[in-house]
């Protein structure tokens, strides 16, 4: 680069500072005026000049910012092989198709395989199962913690048992030693959807390090944000080629964008039907798809990399102080706990209005609103109640008692990073005068 373009390039990251300064700068929080958000992006000058640099570079797909990122998501979680994509969800989606891949012999997964998942969820755990042809098997969750219920987990098992999908919800490890000794004793797959998880600890270890695959989601709402993005994660080689063969059309290469014959016989090997000498990068060994993620997500990521533990910090904070506020109205509310040995870095702080209760659950919720405080329900709620569900083969294992409780009760408020005490100050005062007219 040239001696004017990096003068020039340096004056535009220095002007784009300024122009964060002046563009994003954070706005007084009115109460009663100001939306209190249950989640948004929390960023600041350095996201803004990563993701211009990336620009200036015009490198587009995959380069030297993903790698950046991607190897600070690797040196965080201690896991070797990170693959980024383009969502969370497609995460989930490449993560279960590397387990169909015919490489992996009779360990593959095929259509009628059953998978153990839970219904009161995001449907991206569960949707994957459904198109590749296998079979959810859903159990109950348990309460306060919102996840599977592990007893019921071990009588959902049958012969055609494969996998185990599941999230830790809200933040919060499910039981990770009962799920992943049932895996073991019984050779199935463990995939851990980590997105709403990414930063939470498990007997002093990070979330997304136990199953055979895990996902993240850099979605808004998430973690760390690159606006729409995900990766996979895991420490086992074949699975992290299958996921990439995935994530790339299907291509049986392996050779980074920009590289050629990293394997040394680009021209010299023999596939299918196709002639010998084929060229390596042209051959297609599985049924892809296109789910990269762009250098300039990449950008934003490696720079919010920087402050993902700060940012689960302020989030096991702002659970505590809700806490606080809700745990003056127990005789009413199931309040949330962590899973035993758990350290969650909470997505939300969740919250079931009791059958008992004076009032309902939506009740609550429109005080809430009207007042501009945002809330949400725990997702589908129900999954096999959902529309697009309801014609799909799947199977019950047991009662789902406490899921329907949850989609008729449950709701939840945000705890990221960009809440603070005046915000926090101003749903304590709209929470208490509704609570105490019941009490």
């Amino acid at each position: 680069m040239s001696t004017i373009s990096d003068k020039i390039k340096s004056e535009i990251l220095e002007l784009t500072k300024a122009y964060y300064q002046e563009r994003f700068a954070e706005n007084e929080f009115i109460p009663g005026k100001s939306r209190v958000s249950y989640a948004g992006r929390v960023f600041d000058d350095r996201e803004l000049t990563k993701l211009v640099e990336s620009s200036l570079d015009f490198w587009l797909t995959e380069g030297r910012f993903s790698e950046e990122f991607a190897t600070k998501i690797s040196d965080f979680l201690g896991i070797e092989n990170v693959i980024l994509t383009n969502s969370g969800s497609s995460a989930n989606l490449l993560a279960f198709s590397a387990l169909t891949s015919e490489k992996l012999g009779d360990r593959r997964l095929k259509p009628g395989d059953e998978v153990i998942c839970v219904a009161a969820g995001f449907p991206a755990t569960v949707t994957p199962i459904i198109q590749y042809g296998l079979i959810p098997v859903f159990v109950d969750v348990s309460l306060p913690t919102y996840n599977i219920d592990t007893h019921a987990m071990e009588d959902a098992i049958s012969d055609k048992t494969k996998c185990i999908f599941l999230a830790h919800t809200l933040g919060n490890p499910f039981d990770i030693d009962a799920v992943m000794a049932l895996a073991r004793s019984r050779n199935l797959w463990v995939i851990e959807d980590n997105c709403d998880a990414f930063g939470s600890t498990y007997k002093a270890k990070y979330t997304g390090t136990f199953g055979d695959l895990a996902t993240i989601s850099f979605y808004p709402a998430h973690h760390i944000t690159t606006g729409e993005g995900g990766a996979i994660v895991t420490q086992n080689g074949e699975l992290a080629r299958l996921v990439r063969s995935f994530r790339d059309w299907g291509r049986d290469c392996y050779c980074a964008g920009g590289e050629n014959n990293t394997c040394g016989k680009r021209f010299s090997q023999k596939f299918g039907d196709l002639p010998y000498g084929y060229d390596h990068k042209y051959v297609y060994s599985e049924i892809g798809y296109n789910l990269k993620m762009t250098d300039m997500q990449a950008a934003i990521g490696s720079a919010q990399m920087d402050k993902l533990e700060r940012f689960c910090d302020s989030r096991r904070q702002n659970f505590r102080s809700y806490n606080k506020l809700f745990s003056k109205y127990k005789e009413h509310l199931i309040l949330p706990e962590p899973t035993a040995g758990a350290d969650p870095a909470w997505f939300s702080y969740i919250v079931t209005v009791k059958e008992d209760a004076p009032f309902k659950r939506d009740d609550v919720v429109k005080h809430l609103n009207d007042n501009l405080v945002e809330t949400r329900n725990l997702f589908a709620g129900n999954l096999t109640k959902q529309p697009g569900f309801q014609r799909r083969k799947f199977r019950v294992a047991g009662k789902l008692t406490n899921t329907d409780l949850i989609m008729n009760n449950t709701f939840f408020l945000g705890t990221f990073p960009g809440l603070n005490g005046k915000k926090i100050e101003y749903v304590e005062s709209i929470v208490d005068p509704f609570m105490k007219k019941y009490m």
